[in-house]
């Protein structure tokens, strides 16, 4: 650990987008740059390495492809509440993110004609998703690993903890992170601050995520002041396996697999007879959860009813080649082969379409804070992401915000001054104030039940009823989290204390997700509410965004940016 705290630039978080920034800073700064790079975990663990499927890019324009196409695609399949300028921003780099990674050496599943492999992918109408079998977002971290020990520009500050960002009147000042190892608290000052901390899944009991995203960027970014923007559309992957959620990627329905109900029928043509089981996710997890609340599922363990995802048509070599993740995940975590035999998978929360509010060069409401990735919304996913554009949102946004950092270091600005201040009352917020309760609440029992409570209150279908319902839960757990008793009063890695402020930002944006969600009285994506099925542009075709008070969330709406499609049924 370097003595030294003052560096040019900190990212917060080492996935995807955060080694995309840092590779593409060092690069431009010719090496003459000093970078903190933070995470909770150790720089190969981000949860990025689980992306499986694909990364989304028009390289095929002799064979049909176009990047109107995937515009098109990414916008309608946003339900147009995407930023169409920020959408074409996105299809004109992420081609030269694809050629950029195949020179550096990253081992894309090849054609017979030696090109990279791309295969169909849900609502895309091209097969545009760039694959190194079903283990895409793994060999990326590599190869952008390997890429940043070319210079020598960054002090890795693994197992540390951010708590909170100093802030002095619009200006980032500092990082107070935990470092768990040692445990010191301390403060990184920086010119300059990149979020790139990735999702906030494990608010749902059944999810994806690995259990290390927990929305710390967001809410750390919130409680400082910046505005969330569009919390309420979580995306719901239709095939998590049930009952671990893992994820069964969506290569497998671009491979051919099928999904079936308990008659052994294909279903999906009753609700997208054109695209079938590649319809947009919103729309076939919809779909899926149909067809168990009418009694087409299978009774499932811990009450998750289940479809089937049929791959036994494909056989053994298409398998082996293109989904081997997927068959070794099945045999180990369930005995399964799905060479014989279906996959029982249910929908799962997936990916928040929402994050911290960021344009289109990544820049924040802040003076010299940027953020990128998933933590981020530049409005690129709108209401609903096509599956493959994520991995490509990361590297093609993470690449402008290093450029834009770099721009914005070469004007030699100044170290701005630390406030001394902030940084006592949050390490006496944390070392004296909350490791210090006493009282009879546990928070792994506070977790359990929040997560209970977002899949019950703020799942796939949603109500009125059951939004109200949820927020009036978070409150209780919010007061409870008051009561809290942290048994372990060490300083070195105390795993309870980070479960403790872990579980004190996912309390702060499941009551942002929810109260967002109750105020947006229409269906759209993601957000889908049985009591308004309808969408309503005349009402909602604008951004949320919700704002840190004292007395609670503000929530405010500012206008979608079109430029080239208005909005009009969506049929698949």
């Amino acid at each position: 650990m370097s003595n030294d705290l003052n560096y040019d630039v900190i990212i917060f978080g080492s996935g995807l987008a955060g080694l995309r920034a840092a590779v593409e800073l060092s690069a431009r700064m010719k090496g003459n740059v000093k970078i903190a790079l933070v995470s909770k975990v150790q720089v190969m663990r981000s949860h990025s390495v689980c992306a499986e499927g694909g990364t989304g890019a028009v390289l095929r324009t002799e064979e049909g492809d176009t990047l109107d196409l995937h515009a098109w695609d990414t916008v309608k399949g946003a339900d147009f509440l995407a930023d169409q300028d920020v959408v074409f921003k996105f299809v004109e780099n992420s081609p030269k993110e694809i050629r950029l990674l195949e020179h550096w050496g990253l081992p894309w599943s090849r054609r017979e004609d030696g090109r990279i492999m791309q295969r169909p992918f849900g609502g895309h109408t091209f097969p545009r998703a760039c694959m190194a079998a079903d283990k895409t977002g793994f060999f990326e971290m590599q190869a952008l690993y390997d890429q940043l020990q070319r210079y020598n520009t960054v002090t890795r500050f693994d197992e540390c903890f951010a708590t909170s960002i100093l802030v002095d009147k619009g200006v980032f000042a500092g990082l107070t992170i935990y470092n768990l190892p040692d445990g010191e608290f301390l403060a990184l000052r920086a010119k300059a601050f990149l979020f790139a901390s990735g999702g906030l899944g494990t608010l749902y009991g059944f999810t994806t995520y690995s259990q290390t995203v927990t929305g710390d960027g967001q809410a750390i970014a919130y409680r400082a002041g910046l505005p969330i923007e569009d919390p309420e559309f979580i995306q719901f992957h239709p095939t998590g396996l049930v009952p671990s959620g893992i994820l069964m990627t969506e290569g497998c329905r671009g491979e051919g697999g099928y999904l079936r109900n308990n008659k052994g029928d294909r279903f999906m043509d009753r609700y997208a007879a054109k695209m079938m089981e590649l319809a947009p996710r919103d729309i076939v997890s919809r779909s899926e959860m149909t067809e168990i609340l009418e009694g087409r599922g299978f009774s499932g363990p811990q009450g998750l009813d289940y479809i089937n995802l049929d791959l036994t048509h494909l056989g053994a070599e298409r398998i082996n080649k293109r989904l081997p993740l997927i068959r070794e995940v099945c045999m180990k975590f369930l005995g399964l082969d799905p060479i014989k035999e279906p996959i029982p998978i249910r929908p799962v929360a997936h990916y928040s379409m929402g994050g911290i509010e960021a344009d289109i060069t990544t820049k924040t409401k802040f003076e010299n804070v940027w953020a990128s990735g998933e933590v981020a919304c530049h409005s690129l996913h709108g209401a609903n992401r096509l599956g493959c554009n994520s991995t490509a949102e990361c590297l093609v946004f993470g690449a402008i915000s290093g450029e834009e950092i770099a721009k914005f270091l070469s004007k030699n600005p100044p170290l701005p001054s630390m406030p001394e201040t902030k940084f006592e009352e949050e390490r006496k917020r944390i070392f004296e104030d909350i490791i210090n309760r006493d009282g009879n609440e546990n928070i792994y029992a506070i977790k359990k039940e929040l997560r209970k409570t977002m899949d019950e209150c703020a799942g796939v279908y949603r109500t009125g009823e059951l939004l109200k319902k949820g927020i009036s839960r978070v409150k209780e757990l919010k007061d409870s989290f008051k009561k809290i008793k942290i048994e372990d009063k060490s300083p070195i890695y105390n795993s309870n204390l980070m479960n403790a402020l872990e579980t004190e930002n996912l309390l702060d944006l499941a009551e942002i997700v929810l109260i967002c969600g109750l105020m947006r009285e229409e269906s759209r994506g993601g957000h889908a509410r049985t009591d308004f099925p309808k969408r309503d542009d005349e009402k909602f075709l604008k951004h949320t965004l919700v704002t840190y008070s004292e007395s609670g969330p503000k929530i405010s709406y500012k206008d979608v940016t079109i430029t080239h499609w208005k909005p009009v049924e969506r049929k698949y």
